[in-house]
């Protein structure tokens, strides 16, 4: 077996269905799910060599590639292999007791950092209710979406997005949903990313896990679902009841969902470097500049 180690944020259900159904052992893969605290960490730990590949934001491996004023201060050669998901729900929260946009005026938002993709989302999201950072809200750094809906439910931030089963605990423990990213045009949520080094030590095992991942959404899409994605859903992501039928009608939803084909639209690029260029700091090339400069690696899916 090849073993990848894998940086995540949240539990993946596409990679539990992977390997219940026998694909990521017939690929003689065995992937290590290694929980990441933050986008910074994760990019760390890449460069680092501590993981072999992740599954972020594609915003992360833009600014990690391309824009120097980033959390680490630092760029490299990362590159994403395949697109994985549009969001999964990912939608602006406003907390427990909070009926109006406006309850958000003066308080705090949590994002996962300030310079990261899903923050952007929340700012832009924000900006068209009329409010703007650092003048009508502040603006705290909580980590990754499980910490932030802790932060969202306990007060101690009063908005944030959420997103991959994160939204449905938030939801039913009386978080409101406000405005979901669909609003904003597009989008990709979650793509498969490793350093040009990662790709040289381990192409043919990140070659066949992108495969594994595509061919594994293909099958989570078919009509019916197959029965053993629920049971992923409440295993990985602690969901019962109708928040499992929930995430699975996000996970097979076409605005929302799993991507069946593994590619990154221009379209969906050009939405996450339209938020970038109005939401962050430093010099960031436009997204037929970004192709051009190896953001995307297409051998992964020829």
């Amino acid at each position: 077996m090849r073993q990848i180690r894998l940086g995540t944020f949240s539990p993946s259900v596409l990679l539990e269905v992977a390997r219940v159904t026998g694909r990521l052992d017939a690929a003689g893969l065995a992937v290590v799910e290694l929980p990441v605290t933050s986008s910074p960490q994760q990019f760390a730990d890449l460069f680092d060599g501590r993981l072999d590949a992740g599954l972020t934001n594609p915003d992360n491996v833009f600014a990690y590639r391309f824009v120097q004023e980033n959390p680490l201060g630092r760029t490299g050669d990362v590159r994403i292999l395949a697109a994985l998901d549009r969001g999964l729900g990912l939608a602006l929260f406003t907390g427990p007791g909070r009926e109006q946009v406006e309850d958000i005026r003066g308080g705090t938002v949590g994002v996962d950092v300030r310079g990261s993709g899903f923050a952007f989302v929340a700012f832009e999201l924000l900006a068209r209710a009329g409010l703007r950072a650092d003048e009508d809200y502040r603006v705290e750094a909580f980590g990754a979406t499980p910490r932030r809906v802790r932060a969202l439910l306990s007060g101690a931030c009063v908005a944030t997005v959420l997103n991959a089963g994160s939204d449905l605990v938030a939801e039913d423990a009386g978080a409101r949903r406000r405005s979901p990213v669909t609003e904003l045009g597009p989008y990709v949520g979650s793509v498969l990313t490793a350093t040009g080094m990662g790709v040289e030590r381990n192409r043919d095992a990140l070659r066949d896990l992108a495969s594994v991942l595509v061919a594994t959404a293909r099958h989570i899409l078919r009509t019916p679902a197959p029965a053993e994605v629920s049971t992923a859903i409440a295993e990985r992501l602690g969901l019962t009841g109708d928040a499992v039928e929930r995430h699975l009608a996000i996970l097979r939803d076409s605005a929302t969902g799993l991507v069946g084909d593994g590619r990154l639209r221009m379209v969906e690029l050009e939405t996450v470097i339209e938020l970038r260029r109005a939401h962050a700091r430093g010099e960031c090339p436009d997204a037929v500049a970004a192709l051009a400069g190896g953001l995307l690696d297409e051998t992964f899916l020829s």
